[in-house]
């Protein structure tokens, strides 16, 4: 399954390691290191130049990579099944 993170960008969902919203994580000194790292390492995709509201990172090929998007990291996980896949662990 695919999850549509914004302009033309799809993600596996089986890649996406986490979801989380920019602006509540960013708060934390470590996300701010681990979001300059990965932008000084050339791992971020900016999906969309508007506003960001999250990131995603994702494990694709053994290499990681963090994709900024304009949609709200509730709106991501309700698309990729997440809340749904939670409920139906026994």
């Amino acid at each position: 399954m695919y999850l549509h993170l914004g302009q033309d960008t799809v993600v596996r969902t089986s890649d996406i390691i986490g979801i989380f919203d920019i602006e509540n994580t960013s708060l934390a000194r470590s996300t701010r290191g681990y979001l300059a790292q990965a932008e000084k390492r050339g791992l971020v995709v900016n999906v969309s130049y508007e506003l960001p509201k999250s990131f995603v990172v994702c494990e694709e090929d053994g290499k990681q990579r963090v994709y900024i998007s304009q949609i709200s990291s509730a709106t991501l996980k309700k698309r990729s099944g997440y809340i749904d896949n939670i409920a139906n662990v026994k």
